[in-house]
């Protein structure tokens, strides 16, 4: 399944892969995993950034790019639910400042807790 979003062009929405039980992973792996599987979310999480700084938004939370991305699935998807971990918010927002070193002041980002 690939559902393209008409209000924000080159926004995509696939259907989520979990990984296998990954019980003693740490965050990290757990994350790095994901990632692998479901490299549309870190693209689509990158068209909504992409969106916000074109209209004028001086910061973009992270948390809000997850909640529209759920969203999205939800309206787009029958019965599948989006699984998209919190703790992998902290990642996801690095991983776009290393992508667009001009994000940098976009996104506030902390010192990780847990590796």
């Amino acid at each position: 399944m690939r559902v393209d979003q008409d209000e924000i062009p080159g926004l995509w929405i696939k259907e989520i892969q979990q990984p296998e039980d990954q019980s003693d992973a740490s965050i990290q792996q757990k994350f790095e995993s994901f990632h692998e599987l479901n490299p549309w979310v870190l693209e689509a999480l990158e068209q909504l950034t992409t969106d916000c700084v074109s209209r004028g938004f001086g910061n973009v939370g992270i948390g809000m790019l997850f909640e529209i991305l759920r969203w999205r699935y939800g309206l787009h998807t029958r019965g599948d639910i989006f699984r998209l971990n919190n703790n992998y918010r902290s990642r996801y927002a690095r991983l776009l400042i290393e992508r667009h070193p001009e994000w940098a002041s976009v996104f506030e980002v902390r010192a990780l807790r847990a590796a």
